[in-house]
Parts: structure tokens; sequence; C-alpha cells
């Protein structure tokens, strides 16, 4: 299984490069972030010529995940248990829920495409809500694993966390002042280890950005961050074959600001070694 993840900063503006990658890289799974649409919405009709049935969680304009797969697809699952909501001014257990996450059964993995909160700043309710929505996660991804530890889980998307300072080459974003690289929420994404999940690109691709901003030619000067992350429960992580960073779809007409991220998984337990993937930057 070839499985990827991308935010895609709004799927009808992108949608003929976004499948138009999935076919050339010989994507299984593809999930998706910031569709920035309703379900209703979303153009289903070129993910269906080419082959995938797509899965889709979006309220309105903004956040919104999706999945497409080409292979089948069970259990649906529109949030993770505990998954907490946000609504401006709004406090308390019953605040409504955002479209940030997208569980799906394939092939027997569970994926979750994620859309982790930004936090807006370190003095916004935001913030506050980014760390309690990461805590969620983490209990929910433990007590599915305690209940199934043999489940490959793979945990994707667009996490909004620069995990180490050297995955920060924007100096636009700095400790102690901005969001993404505090310690806190440095420690909330560490702590998805005591869940059971791991970084499975990172061993093989230990350096790397996946998003550019669009201003002040951030791209063409490389002041990127490292945001977006496939993470594995122990089963996943010793089906990875390869992985790849696809740093050239921040190029070209209209490109999302983030890039995909692939897995290549061994599934059937066979070990050969012909079969191994490059780990390449492409």
């Amino acid at each position: 299984m070839r499985l990827a993840t991308w935010n895609v900063n709004s799927i009808r503006t992108r949608v003929a490069r976004t499948v138009e990658f999935a076919v050339r890289e010989d994507i299984d799974v593809l999930a998706m972030q910031e569709i920035k649409c309703k379900p209703e919405q979303f153009p289903y009709g070129p993910f269906e010529e080419a082959g995938y049935h797509v899965e889709v969680h979006g309220l309105n304009q903004w956040n919104g995940v999706a999945i497409a797969s080409r292979l089948p697809v069970t259990d649906v699952r529109t949030a993770f248990d505990g998954m907490p909501g946000f609504a401006k001014g709004h406090e308390g257990p019953d605040a409504p829920l955002e479209a940030r996450a997208l569980g799906v059964l394939v092939d027997g993995v569970r994926v979750w495409s994620l859309y982790v909160p930004n936090g807006r700043s370190l003095d916004d309710p935001h913030y506050a809500y980014k760390l309690h929505w990461l805590e969620e996660l983490k209990k929910a991804t433990a007590a599915e694993l305690a209940t199934n530890p043999d489940l490959p889980l793979a945990l994707v998307g667009d996490f909004n966390i620069i995990p180490f300072p050297h995955d920060n080459g924007d100096p636009g974003i700095v400790e102690g002042v901005s969001t993404h690289v505090s310690p806190q929420e440095r420690a909330a994404f560490f702590a998805l280890e005591d869940a059971g999940v791991t970084d499975v690109v990172r061993p093989l691709l230990p350096e790397g950005y996946t998003y550019w901003d669009y201003q002040r030619l951030k791209f063409p000067r490389n002041e990127g961050i490292r945001i977006d992350f496939i993470l594995g429960s122990r089963a996943l992580a010793d089906a990875v074959q390869g992985a790849s960073i696809h740093r050239e779809e921040r190029k070209g007409e209209q490109p999302s600001d983030h890039v995909p991220v692939v897995v290549e998984l061994d599934l059937g337990g066979t070990d050969d070694a012909d079969d191994d993937l490059p780990m390449i930057f492409s």
C-alpha cells in the first residue's frame, strides 16, 4: 500500500494536480486536509474517473478532511473519541466539533486524516483548544491500541507543530514568541509516542520541510517548516518499506503551501530486499 498525506489548501482549486499526483505516484490511499468545502461541494468526478472512492468530512469553507482510496473503505468515523470542539467565545464541553478528523479502515489499516488546530497565538483560546485536542487524540489512540495492539494504525496530516529546531527554517517563527514551537506543543506531539505511535518517516528522511508560506519568497529561499507527518503504530512502522517528501509539488501553477508525504507499506509481512523502494526527496 502506498499511503500519502497532503494538506491541499482547497481541493476545488487544486483537484487536477491532486488527482494527477495520486495517479502518477501510484497512491492507494490519499489523506487530505484543508479541503475547504462541504461534502456536496467536493469534486468527486476526477477522483472517481481515476479509480478512487472518496470519503469527505467538511462543514463549511474552513478546515475539512477527506480520504481517497482505491481500496475498499469501511468503518468511517468523523471524530475520535473525546474530540473537543471550538467556537469563539464558547466555553465548556459542548462546543461544536470542527471538521478536523476523518478515520477509515482500509485493507486492515486504520487511517486518520487529521488537521490539528493551528493555535493562532500563545495567548489565544485556540492555543488551549489545540493542546486539549492533542491530549484527547493521545487518549483515543492509546485506547484503540490497548484494545487492538497489533492494529496497523496511521495518524496522518497537518499537525501544526514543528517538533525539532532543525525542522524550522522560517526566521519568522521564533521560540518563546510563536506557536508551533512552544514547549507545550512539542510535548503534546511527543506525548503521542506514549499512546503507541511514532514518526515512521523521520528514520528514513531525517531532514526536509513540508510547508513554505506563500509570502516573502519563502519557498525560493527554502524558509520552510516540517509540520506534516505520518505517525504509525508498531504494526504500521514494521510495514514501512520507504518514504518520500514531494518537494516539487510546491512548484508550478497554484500550488498548495504544503507538499505530500508518502510511505510505502508492505502489509503482507514478506521480506524481499528487491522490493525495497528508495527513501528520497523527489
